[in-house]
């Protein structure tokens, strides 16, 4: 047997080998040892991203085609390996705590789970390697949302998230068996010869996407967003948020573009109402919220809904216009939620829009590294979110949906107006007892600044969007 093979799924072993060392960490170290666990933690998943940066020069298929590599997967990959970086470094405070320190691997093994099945998700080349990967995504997911369990909210929050999952799961599992009963096979490259439109495989796409859409939290399939977002911790949440969602999102595009390219047609329209419907609906109800958590979840409903414009442009542009923004959100969303994640530490849960009025006077730091991430998340210049949103509107528009294109421009407007009713509580807000000032740990600081120096360098510098495009 040729093991050479296995060199392509260098981004799954290095993963596993991080997995199983903080395993045994866990296990074997004592009580001072675990006093380090968090560094040791964060140290591994610097080597596993500085080992899998560099992306294979040469596409790979292996497993009989069940599982495919090519460039702009290891790129992705990269990406949501950096994403947990940053979850783990802003969860330092919180695990710090009483009540869940001794819960420390728990943590990082079932954060290290999902993304280890997003990583399957990613490279599938047969819809059954597909489903291994999304249950192994979405199982320990579900454990994360309700970690903090004997909180009325964290077990509301996983129980609502695994019943969507199950439902969802089904759903896609259906639509994969009118796959194969219609076509005769579940392997990526075969599928499209066998597909002629007829009513089964209609039904088929229909189901597949309905499935994935409850993972992408697209519209009507988002109900379950807002009330998990809001149960779950908030570093879980932050993960949730962005990690699970770009995942998601690419790996729709890559089936859609490589099993369902016959049926071009109808899923394009379809995207077309479920991208105007979901960043509609999300930005209103966005507009409603006083729980910042809530308020969040209803924006990443909407940048979902942008991402999608990626997705339906169908082509190499759309595809790199599609990671680049997922590179820029990823980088505002975190440090968003890198604030959100301290200031509730240290204020014993506060996180209403009201409780942020004064912010700016008590801690000016934090508040303008929030205020920059909002405007880049409202594609403000000369900030990333700004050229994130030009690409992906671009991509969109040269595959032929102008009037999509104008809609989305018009909901941008409707969002940064939600975006600036924070900014406003920040900087202009009277506050009788405002968040006292504090110092958050050096993990949330670091963590701040790489995402902080990504919002701005990503829109400063071109090479980053040329280095992505030279990998399609």
């Amino acid at each position: 047997m040729d093991y050479s093979q296995f060199l392509s799924m260098r981004p799954e072993i290095s993963l596993m080998a991080v997995m199983v060392i903080l395993f045994l960490y866990d296990l074997f170290s004592g009580e001072k040892g675990r006093s380090y666990f968090h560094m040791w933690a964060c140290v591994l998943m610097t080597v596993h991203i500085a080992l899998n940066l560099i992306p294979p020069p040469e596409p790979a298929s292996i497993f009989g085609g069940m599982y495919r590599c090519v460039p702009m997967m290891s790129v992705v990959k990269t990406i949501l390996s950096f994403g947990t970086l940053i979850v783990m470094m802003q969860a330092a405070t919180w695990l710090g705590r009483e009540d869940t320190q001794h819960k420390r691997g728990e943590f990082y093994v079932l954060t290290l789970s999902t993304l280890l099945g997003m990583f399957f998700m990613i490279s599938a080349g047969h819809f059954l390697t597909f489903v291994l990967g999304l249950e192994l995504a979405s199982i320990p997911m579900a454990c994360l949302v309700a970690f903090d369990k004997y909180k009325r909210h964290a077990a509301e929050a996983g129980a609502k998230y695994i019943l969507s999952a199950m439902f969802s799961s089904g759903l896609m599992l259906y639509g994969i068996s009118y796959i194969y009963g219609t076509t005769g096979t579940l392997y990526f490259d075969d599928v499209p010869a066998g597909l002629t439109g007829s009513p089964l495989q209609v039904m088929a796409l229909v189901f597949f996407f309905s499935g994935l859409a409850f993972k992408i939290s697209l519209a009507p399939f988002h109900l379950w967003t807002a009330d998990v977002y809001e149960g779950a911790p908030t570093p879980v949440t932050a993960y949730l948020s962005v990690v699970s969602k770009i995942a998601a999102v690419f790996t729709l595009m890559m089936i859609f573009l490589k099993v369902f390219a016959p049926m071009m047609q109808l899923w394009q329209d379809m995207l077309c109402w479920i991208i105007v419907v979901t960043i509609t609906v999300a930005n209103l109800f966005a507009i409603r919220q006083q729980h910042l958590k809530r308020f969040f979840a209803f924006s990443s409903i909407s940048q979902a809904g942008y991402l999608m414009l990626g997705v339906i442009g169908a082509d190499n542009a759309g595809l790199t216009a599609l990671v680049f923004y997922a590179l820029v959100y990823l980088a505002a969303n975190l440090a968003i939620f890198g604030i959100l994640t301290v200031t509730e530490q240290q204020t014993n849960g506060k996180m209403t829009l009201s409780d942020y009025n004064g912010f700016y006077r008590t801690n000016p730091r934090l508040a303008f590294l929030m205020m920059i991430s909002l405007f880049s998340l409202a594609g403000i210049p000369p900030f990333a979110g700004f050229f994130s949103k030009f690409f992906i509107f671009m991509a969109a528009f040269r595959a032929g949906f102008e009037l999509l294109v104008f809609i989305a421009l018009l909901n941008t407007v409707i969002s940064l107006y939600y975006y600036l009713l924070l900014i406003k509580a920040m900087y202009i807000q009277p506050a009788e007892q405002p968040i006292a000032t504090f110092r958050s740990d050096r993990y949330t600081q670091l963590s701040l600044i790489l995402c902080t120096a990504g919002v701005i360098a990503f829109g400063l510098f071109g090479t980053v969007y040329n280095w992505i495009s030279g990998f399609n």
